[in-house]
């Protein structure tokens, strides 16, 4: 039996993750604070939930003793510089030296399309530079284990927190002024990021590799927001009037957001990364290698946002990809 510590196994991602591990016959381990957070992966078979905080490098250490792999998908969003640093660097510093220890032969760590670890301090934002270093940080580390270093564009799925967002919001908006309207993304979906993590630690060799998990598709963030409106039946399927605004008013917008109650709906960081475009990079090696043809955003989402319920929709997109 294969063993697997999934950290960050009860969010979003990592609950996809933890299934198809369990599927292809792995034991997973996820840890947690607090073990309630796990509730909605804990009846999953083979899947243990130990609370902990892996933060703690001695803690950590001792929960990796045992596992043939980790695979890391813990990152934040919004924070201080402070915040950025604890999590996507020195995480990953800890786990590189905790699979040390105990003798874990592949890790899978998720990163974010547009970290560079060559050039860190030369992109814009926070949650970019310190991506960046994270990476570097693993890669330096790369001749001791099998290391896959997946960069995905923005993960859509039923419970997401991306296209359920914005047709939530036009929901209740009478319209939507939009900063960083002309962004790029080429969204993936978060089975195919799943796929990457398992066929990553099934083929992965001693040495580092590092992929791009793209979708098919590029939009602007504008699109974005308008086709999560039509799919979802905003309106009678026409969405709100989605404008954008100038750099200055969307840096104004994303410091007021940052001062209300709770994580911003957008933040001064959030603008700055998406200076750098959340496209494919030509050339670059992508989920290809793992025999992936990535899935096109639109059938998939207009099943989830146009049924109000995420749980029946992800039950809907599991039964029709059983029938192929």
């Amino acid at each position: 039996m294969k063993n697997a510590l999934v950290l960050g196994g009860s969010g979003f991602v990592g609950a996809h993750v933890c299934e198809k591990l369990i599927r292809a016959g792995w034991t997973v381990t996820v840890p947690t604070r607090r073990r309630r957070n796990a509730s909605a992966i804990q009846h999953l078979p083979s899947l243990n939930v130990r609370e902990c905080d892996v933060h703690d490098a001695a803690a950590l250490t001792k929960l990796a003793q045992g596992h043939d792999a980790v695979v890391n998908l813990v990152a934040i969003l919004h924070g201080t510089q402070a915040d950025f640093e604890r999590v996507h660097v020195e995480l990953p510093q800890k786990i590189a030296q905790a699979c040390a220890a105990a003798g874990v032969g592949r890790l899978v760590h998720i990163s974010a399309l547009g970290a560079d670890a060559q050039k860190a301090d030369s992109l814009p934002s926070m949650y970019l530079r310190s991506k960046s270093r994270g990476e570097a940080v693993l890669l330096a580390h790369a001749e001791e284990r099998a290391l896959t270093i997946l960069r995905p564009s923005v993960i859509f799925g039923p419970g997401d927190k991306f296209l359920n967002l914005f047709a939530g919001l036009q929901k209740l908006a009478p319209c939507v002024p939009l900063a960083g309207a002309d962004a790029r993304f080429q969204p993936v979906w978060v089975e195919d990021v799943a796929t990457a993590v398992v066929r990553s630690l099934e083929r992965g060799s001693v040495g580092a590799r590092v992929l791009e998990a793209c979708g098919p598709d590029a939009f602007t963030l504008k699109q974005l927001v308008q086709l999560s409106a039509r799919l979802a039946g905003v309106n009678q399927g026409q969405g709100r009037p989605v404008f954008g605004i100038p750099g200055w008013a969307g840096a104004l917008q994303a410091g007021l957001m940052e001062l209300m109650p709770g994580p911003p709906l957008m933040s001064r960081d959030n603008l700055a990364s998406m200076q750098v475009a959340n496209v494919a990079t030509p050339g670059m090696s992508d989920l290809s290698e793992l025999d992936i043809q990535p899935a096109a955003l639109e059938p998939i989402a207009a099943d989830y946002l146009s049924s109000g319920s995420a749980w029946h929709a992800l039950l809907g997109v599991r039964r029709r990809s059983h029938r192929h």
